[in-house]
């Protein structure tokens, strides 16, 4: 097994500086990627449950609507 090396020099750290650097800014793009995809899934379902909304308002309004007229008759 090999022992991991002890020291460090300027350049190491500043060449792993630089790779963590472009490792975050990496993963930045792919975070506003994945973000932006989110938004516009999370748009179409807030879509979806207003008209689901709507279908229940309605359909409970002619429940109502059904039942005094049921018992008015």
């Amino acid at each position: 097994m090999m022992s991991p090396r002890e020291n460090w020099t300027d350049e190491r750290l500043d060449d792993l500086n630089r790779k963590v650097d472009v490792g975050f800014a990496q993963m930045d793009r792919r975070f506003e990627k994945l973000e932006a995809s989110m938004d516009s899934r999370f748009e179409s379902l807030e879509a979806r449950f207003g008209a689901l909304n709507r279908t229940l308002i309605a359909g409970a309004v002619a429940i109502v609507i059904a039942l005094i007229g049921s018992t008015v008759f």
